[in-house]
Formats: structure tokens, sequence, C-alpha cells
């Protein structure tokens, strides 16, 4: 198998402290998933008649374990399921007393929530995939929808090896230049044309950063989430998506980012609205003069309007009294430091009355400090400073860019001191 594809871990083992539940069910805490005695209660993806079926490719003659997943049975082999000390290792050891066994027949399978028929199929693919199927992954024909519900599965039930296979995998395929998520034929999406498949682009990256978040994957992380931040400049669709994700899965970073994307560019509007109608979530409309209309939740309103007011607040302070700095020890020794304050404060009123800037929104206090550093060497009586000063000056303007932009999480919150 050439060297760049992980190989596959149906037959790796890898060890770990497991935990001793006391009876025959165990909880994921994450997913507050079950695994019980057979059960006709509603399970995601299950049919309201309740009609079970087996399914067509996983019910095995030879199985030894029959699992209900849905409104589907699988019959698999215990073996195969005890491998990598996962959950089902503690399931099959446990005492059974002169309760029938579970997952001996179709009337007694072993019932798993949470999943859906297709995501536990996927998984048990990578268990049973022939050699020729496991190298489909590095091929044009990978299929992504299945090796995230492998890792998916894999994880909630600690397969750890074919949890970390299956990320890997992901992770590989997602770094190719160009990214496979912009070009691939089920998704018809490329940067250069943001309105071509909205809602599968938008569903596929909200499960990549998912699966990143629940099996704490930082790096594929990190990837779908600078991926997600080049989108925002495209469609209004991503800055909303970012920042449901941000508030959701609690994505600090991201979630500054969204926020003053969707408050740099779109009129937003709360679920309900003036004539007390209901709107859905996410709902972008287009206004009459041309600005994008975006319905948000209550909670993202308070916390947008939160961050517009801190955010020009803030400016109004900078633009009112220039940033300090620390005049250079050659500037006390031959230059008059006093002229050169001077000047860098009749540079500061100069440039922060400039048209440029202002034409920027009030809220941008990011873009106007930009704005003042490109225009720094460029106008005003800044070349009057001493040299050195001059340096330090502009290094104090980029270091408050930086500072406001690692704290811009803190702008978008409810409640709490307003500046």
């Amino acid at each position: 198998m050439p060297e760049d594809v992980p190989a596959s871990p149906a037959s790796d083992v890898v060890h770990y402290t497991q935990l001793s539940p006391a009876r025959k069910r165990f909880r994921h805490s994450s997913d507050s998933v079950t695994m019980d005695r057979s059960s006709r209660s509603s399970t995601p993806g299950q049919d309201s008649s309740g009609e079970l079926r087996r399914d067509d490719r996983y019910y095995f003659s030879d199985g030894s374990c029959i699992l209900q997943v849905g409104n589907t049975l699988f019959n698999v082999h215990r073996s195969i399921l005890s491998q990598d000390t996962s959950s089902f290792t503690t399931l099959f050891t446990l005492p059974q007393g002169d309760i029938p066994e579970e997952g001996t027949s179709d009337e007694r399978p072993i019932v798993l929530h949470g999943d859906t028929a297709n995501e536990f199929r996927n998984f048990l693919w990578s268990l049973y995939a022939l050699p020729h199927e496991i190298m489909m992954v590095r091929s044009s024909q990978m299929d992504l929808n299945r090796l995230i519900d492998v890792a998916k599965v894999a994880s909630k039930y600690s397969f750890r090896s074919t949890e970390s296979w299956a990320l890997d995998v992901i992770q590989k395929y997602i770094e190719k230049k160009p990214s496979p998520l912009f070009v691939s034929p089920g998704l018809h999406f490329s940067l250069s044309s943001p309105a071509f498949g909205l809602p599968d682009s938008k569903a596929q990256i909200s499960r990549l950063i998912r699966l990143a978040q629940t099996c704490g994957h930082q790096r594929l992380l990190d990837t779908m989430v600078s991926l997600l931040r080049q989108l925002m400049s495209t469609s209004l669709h991503y800055s909303y998506l970012a920042m449901a994700l941000a508030d959701e899965l609690d994505l600090r970073e991201l979630r500054g980012l969204a926020y003053l994307g969707v408050l740099q560019r779109a009129v937003f509007y709360s679920v309900r609205d003036q004539d007390g109608e209901t709107l859905e979530e996410g709902e972008i409309q287009e206004t009459p003069d041309g600005l994008e209309r975006l319905v948000v939740s209550p909670m993202q309103q308070h916390r947008l309007l939160s961050g517009h007011y801190r955010l020009c607040k803030i400016w109004e302070k900078l633009r009112a009294v220039p940033l300090t700095f620390e005049h250079s020890p050659s500037c006390g020794a031959n230059w008059n430091q006093h002229s050169c304050t001077q000047n860098w404060t009749d540079f500061w009123k100069e440039r922060t009355r400039a048209d440029g800037l202002l034409s920027l929104g009030s809220a941008d206090v990011l873009g106007r400090l930009t704005f003042i550093v490109k225009e720094f060497d460029k106008w005003g009586s800044v070349t009057y400073m001493h040299q050195d000063c001059k340096a330090v000056a502009k290094r104090t303007v980029q270091e408050k860019i930086k500072s406001i932009q690692e704290s811009l999480s803190d702008y978008f919150h409810e409640g709490g001191e307003y500046l």
C-alpha cells in the first residue's frame, strides 16, 4: 500500500483504560448514547411503523451478534466487534444471569441508540472491507461522508485505532491542493463560484468541524476553521454558518471573526419580526437597496448589538487619544522628544479624520487601524519623527491590531461591562 495512505486498522489493537459499567448498558455523555435491551422506542432514522428489516450487506448468516440500529438489524461477529479494545468488549464480558442473552436473535437484539443505520453500515465497512476497497480511500472516488461516519461511530464506541485511521485519511484528503471539498462532483462548488452547491458544502463543512471537535483532532479542526474563514469572505451564508458553529461548539477564535463578518455585511433581524411573524434562523434575503437581510436568534442579535457597541466605544477611545509608545534612546539623545510626540499626535489626528478611514464602518476598528498602518509612511507630519520612533510607533499600532483580533470574541457576548 502506498506510504501516503494509512493502513486499515481492522486488525490493530490499541490498549487504553476501560470504563467498568455495572450493568449491560453504557453511556457516552457527549452523545447521550445508550446500548441496552431490545426496545421498540423511536431512535434516529427509525420508521414510525417500527417494522424491522435485515440489512442487505451486514446481516451475515454466520454472525454471532444481532444489533438493531433504527429499523435495521445487523448480524455481525463478536470477534470483530471486540477488536481494538472497544466498548463492545466490555459489553460481551458482562454476566447474563438468568436473562436470555441479548444479541442472539432478531427478537432480542442489542439496541444501539443515537446512530442512523447508514452511519453504522459505513462503520461496519471499515471492519469488513477488503484490501482493494480500503485502497479506494486514496482515489478520486473516495467517499468522504463514509469516512466521516466511520470516524464518528468509531469514536463513540472507542475503536481507537479505527478512529485514528479514518481521521488521518480525512486529513490527508482535505489537505490536497486544490481542496477536494470545492471540486468534488458531489458538491459542484468552488471558491470562485460560491453560489453553487451551498447546501451540500455547508453540510459537509459542518460535519467535519463537529467531527474534529468531538474526536479532539486539533489539526483537522484547525484546517477546517481556516477553510471556513476563507469562505466567509465569499458569502454571508458561510459567515452565518461560522457564527452558528462557533456558538454550538464554543470555538472562541472563530466566533469573533464570524460575528464581525455578519456585523459588517448584513442587516440582521431576530426570528420574530415587527409583525410578530416567526422567521427561520439563517434565512437570507436581499433588501431593495442591495443589502443582505439575515435572520438570527435573539441571543445572536444581542451579541451582535453588544459587539457593535463595544467596538464603536473602543474606536472612540483610540481616535481621541493616540496610542502611546516609548521613544528610542537615540531620540532622547539627539532629538527633541516633545517634537517627536507632537508629530505623532498630529499624524494620528490627521489620519483618523481621513475620508478613506471614515468610509469604513464605525465598528470596523481592525479595518481602520489597518488603514493607519498602510498610510504610515505616506502622509502627514509622521515623516518628521525620529526614524527609530517611527518604527516603534508603527509596531505599536500593529500590536494593537493583533490584541483586538485575539480578544475579538470578548466583544460579542451578552452582559458584563460595556466599556
